[in-house]
């Protein structure tokens, strides 16, 4: 019976994807997504295997998902691998999930098909890491493809405490009062201090293995982004559960936080 299932699905699904794509409307759709890669290791245990074993198969998810992006015509994506928080988990687990992580953006890199950029506190990371991370940056920086962000490394607070320093480095660097300063402050200037400075705002934000809260991604971003909770676990995220988060955004009326 299950067989038989798979093998529905593999004739419907395919007709049923393309038919949702034809009718989005394409002055509806978000520019900028941002996608929280989360259920690898509820995942693996569901599947009787270990987490490594769960955020390999994540991993592999990641190349479709951006081809999905491209197919809509999306222009940046967000992908949050690693946040800060996790960089408490047990060494263990972290030695062998880093090397996933590169070896995941590096791959993405060497399709020269993608510009990558890294977000995140990479100064927390293990140097190799970090290292890694920017190469991807350098080797893709001239790529006329979307823009993927890499949060590896990332929090919404640390981001912002990130932010808040670098400007009063350069208020310092420049010569400008405290006093100066603070009738200076304002959101655009603080924005200007992001690790996506320069970047549109995500339009939505996905979130998979059917958890509904925002965790600290992408906090200042986000004041107007519209959301969608996914119940898939990421590795078992399909193109149709991507096509149906994009059109349930496209069938809203965005109020823009208001």
């Amino acid at each position: 019976m299950a067989d038989l299932k798979r093998a529905i699905r593999r004739v419907l699904y395919p007709a049923y994807e393309a038919r949702v794509t034809r009718f989005l409307p394409q002055d509806k759709l978000p520019k900028h997504v941002g996608v929280m890669l989360d259920g690898n290791r509820r995942w693996a245990k569901a599947v009787g295997r270990d987490t490594v074993h769960g955020h390999r198969a994540g991993a592999a998810n990641i190349e479709p998902l951006l081809g999905w992006c491209e197919e809509v015509g999306i222009e940046v994506v967000t992908l949050w691998l690693l946040s800060t928080d996790n960089l408490n988990r047990p060494p263990e687990e972290l030695a062998a999930l880093l090397p996933i992580i590169e070896e995941a953006v590096a791959s993405l890199a060497d399709q020269k098909r993608w510009r990558l950029h890294p977000v995140g506190a990479l100064d927390l990371l293990p140097q190799e890491t970090a290292e890694k991370l920017k190469r991807a940056a350098e080797d893709t920086r001239e790529v006329d493809g979307m823009l993927v962000n890499i949060a590896v490394g990332y929090g919404g607070r640390q981001e912002i405490a990130d932010a808040v320093r670098s400007l009063l480095l350069q208020a310092a660097a420049d010569g400008v009062s405290a006093e100066e300063l603070a009738q200076a402050i304002d959101v655009d200037l603080i924005g200007e201090h992001l690790y996506t400075k320069g970047q549109p705002d995500p339009d939505l934000v996905i979130r998979t293995s059917g958890e509904q809260r925002l965790g600290g991604f992408l906090l200042w971003q986000s004041a107007k982004s519209e959301f969608y909770f996914c119940e898939a676990l990421w590795p078992e995220f399909r193109k149709v559960d991507f096509l149906r988060a994009i059109r349930a955004y496209a069938e809203r009326e965005r109020r823009f936080g208001a």
